[in-house]
């Protein structure tokens, strides 16, 4: 970064450190014993489809790149997003990086949005246990928890939020800044 850079409050955007979706594992484990918390087995990766590209011709570049075993689809806000499904934590996460080492290294890095895995509470749970996803943004190189409040339009369950936040503790880089937990609301993972 150089110095008008500096003076006009430009800032280098944090490279992506896809190895830190590994960490998940072990923070998965740290998730069940002090919540009962465990995967509910599906994941998604989000890009942003760059601009003049046809969808179809997007679908199929991707398709091809990516290979078989993922779903595609697109959101309501037309952001693109390969949905996982594996029972096991540690091949969502082996998935989830090869998709988005694949799409990096074809020069689609700047595209990639954020992974989000999803979590629900295992038999026995304690009564307040809920489903949540953790989102990880690619920009950032960072975590954080997302609980959308069910059967309520656009709400937010804040306070399951900070307390997975406190639950994470160092296993994995979360998100200090609050305002960058932005809502997924009608995210296509399940």
């Amino acid at each position: 970064m150089g110095l008008f850079d500096t003076l006009l409050g430009r800032t280098k955007p944090v490279k992506a450190n896809l190895d830190a979706l590994f960490a998940l594992p072990t923070a998965a484990l740290t998730l069940q014993s002090a919540g009962g918390l465990v995967t509910s087995g599906h994941a998604g990766v989000c890009w942003k489809p760059p601009s003049g590209q046809g969808s179809q011709d997007l679908q199929a570049e991707v398709a091809q790149l990516v290979g078989d075993g993922f779903t595609q689809t697109q959101d309501s806000f037309g952001y693109g997003w390969l949905l996982l499904s594996e029972p096991a934590l540690d091949d969502l996460v082996t998935q989830a990086h090869m998709a988005n080492t694949t799409l990096t290294e074809a020069g689609w890095g700047a595209q990639l949005l954020c992974s989000v895995f999803g979590f629900v509470p295992e038999p026995g749970a304690a009564s307040d246990a809920r489903a949540f996803w953790l989102v990880y943004l690619y920009k950032r190189g960072t975590f954080y928890p997302f609980a959308p409040v069910d059967n309520q339009k656009e709400r937010r369950d804040t306070e399951l939020e900070l307390r997975i936040r406190t639950m994470l503790g160092v296993d994995l880089p979360v998100e200090a800044d609050l305002s960058r937990w932005f809502p997924m609301w009608d995210l296509p993972v399940k």
